[in-house]
């Protein structure tokens, strides 16, 4: 049992079943014994690999991408550059490694990154130790400063808690986490069904509300619809609608139970791109995507990058690229070509953006 475990026997014992949203919020994000709060979660050694810790491709490319944006914005000075959850900083070091080819930009940007995880906040300012940038750390997104920005999220709307309500001869019925005979924390369902939400469904289908999702989302658009820029939402997902259960946890790299060991396993919902892009457009926001992610990288000129990477690398070295390559642009079920999706948000008079459009690719520029 973890602390967490017992923690929540008790608010659930006081006050009744809570829901798969809060359990989620609580698994993650408690102050004490959350998920985030104590522990480094990436690479071999933790629970999961993202995508700019396989590679610095990912987030050289992304850095390129953010220099394209910036021009688009007719290079606004300063520019807040955002990274919501930039995990160690990786991707956020190789962005502006790749961002130095453009010394205005470096010289027009302020970091922002939204951590709320002090163990990730110190290996951040380990691996940005010396950044040519201002950088800044913020609780959340409403604290970052007024301006034109540039944001990148790359899997971090996949950790904001969801609520589930599975449909039954009743409705809609919320799925609950409370105690089962013998004390244990299991899944139930409210007795009453949840009124408003959409008609139809099979028996035992189940639904997914991305509140947490939503409200960023808005923020976002909000900002970008007024203030000017772009946000690059990057993440696995579908582009609803749909029904499905992708509550899940990752422990050691394997797939866990979700209430076997509460605050020691990632705990994830797969993001509806087409929720946050509906609520996107009615708040003014233009809509980029969104595309796969194999296609946006090839779209940028990954396979042209890895190309010259490996001229220049040992036979190990270039077979670890071709590896990477594969892995972040396969569209195969080892790959996260196809399941993971690329998302662009942006002021309403930003011009299309490479990854989006026949437009050639930026990986030529990186030496």
């Amino acid at each position: 049992m973890t602390a967490l475990d017992e923690e929540l026997r008790g608010i659930i014992a006081a006050e009744g079943p809570i829901t798969v949203e809060r359990y989620m919020a609580l698994c993650l994000g408690h102050p004490v014994h959350g998920y985030y709060m104590g522990r480094d979660p990436f690479g071999a050694a933790g629970d999961f690999t993202t995508a700019p810790e396989i590679s610095q491709m990912f987030g050289e490319l992304i850095g390129l991408w953010t220099l394209e944006a910036w021009a688009g914005m007719r290079e606004p000075r300063p520019v807040r550059l955002v990274e919501l959850g930039p995990g160690r900083g990786t991707l956020m070091a190789d962005l502006l490694r790749a961002a130095r080819l453009r010394p205005a930009f470096v010289d027009a940007v302020e970091v922002d990154l939204v951590e709320t995880s002090p163990v990730l906040r110190e290996r951040q300012r380990e691996k940005l130790a010396g950044a040519p940038v201002r950088i800044g750390w913020r609780e959340r997104f409403s604290e970052v400063p007024d301006g034109p920005a540039i944001v990148i999220a790359n899997e971090f709307f996949d950790a904001l808690p969801a609520r589930q309500f599975v449909r039954t001869d009743r409705g809609w019925c919320e799925r609950l986490v409370g105690l089962s005979l013998d004390g244990e924390l299991a899944f139930g369902l409210a007795p009453a069904p949840t009124q408003g939400l959409p008609p139809g469904g099979r028996a035992g289908d189940v639904l997914e509300w991305p509140g947490a999702a939503l409200e960023t989302v808005n923020a976002i658009a909000a900002r970008l619809a007024a203030l000017g820029g772009a946000a690059l939402v990057i993440d696995y997902g579908y582009n609803g609608p749909g029904t499905g259960e992708t509550f899940q946890a990752m422990k050691r790299h394997v797939h866990a139970d979700p209430l076997a060991t509460p605050g020691a396993a990632d705990l994830t919902v797969h993001v509806d791109f087409a929720k946050l892009a509906a609520a996107a457009k009615t708040l003014g926001a233009r809509i980029h995507g969104p595309v796969g992610q194999g296609a946006f990288l090839r779209a940028l000129g990954i396979r042209e990058r890895a190309a010259r990477l490996q001229r220049r690398a040992t036979p190990p070295q270039a077979a670890a690229i071709e590896q990477a390559l594969v892995r972040l642009t396969d569209p195969g079920p080892r790959g996260m070509g196809d399941l993971f999706k690329v998302l662009c948000i942006s002021h309403p008079h930003l011009r299309e953006l490479p990854g989006f459009a026949r437009a050639p690719n930026v990986a030529e520029s990186l030496a």
